[in-house]
């Protein structure tokens, strides 16, 4: 009678077969983590923006987001720094009187609400997160966009 089992060959070619599996299933759960990455940064400048229109309408007096993009950074009055993510990209479109230099620029708050407006845009890849400021109301967004289409 022949002994049952598995051959060295067949042990080898299962194990390739789960190797590649592997290898497939990981490079779409690494970029959903960045993306993720991308998508928690976005939410937590935005509740930052509104922080500072909050504070701005209780102290009743004008205040301001600053945002560095030769380092990724932004800060909101009385907090310190927070760095986004490495290999995130990060614009800023504002006034041109908020501009401190060519890369600091700020997002005013004023005590009856209102803002200077702005967008800051945050990328990873082909994707952008968009997080808009309106002047006249200080009402904070966040929009997603494919920056193929």
């Amino acid at each position: 009678m022949r002994a049952r089992g598995f051959t060295l060959f067949e042990m080898l070619a299962v194990i390739l077969l789960i190797g590649i599996a592997a290898a497939a299933v990981s490079i779409p759960v690494t970029q959903g983590l960045a993306s993720a990455r991308v998508n928690a940064a976005s939410s937590e400048l935005a509740a930052a923006l509104r922080w500072t229109r909050a504070q701005s309408i209780v102290r009743g007096e004008s205040l301001a987001l600053e945002i560095n993009t030769a380092d990724a950074s932004y800060r909101a009055p009385g907090k310190s720094d927070v760095r986004l993510p490495k290999g995130m990209k990060l614009a800023l479109t504002s006034a041109q009187e908020d501009r401190v230099n060519a890369t600091t620029g700020r997002i005013r708050f004023f005590p009856d609400g209102s803002s200077t407006g702005g967008r800051i845009t945050l990328g990873r890849g082909s994707r952008e997160w968009h997080v808009n400021v309106g002047w006249l109301t200080g009402a904070v967004s966040v929009v997603i966009t494919d920056g193929r289409s």
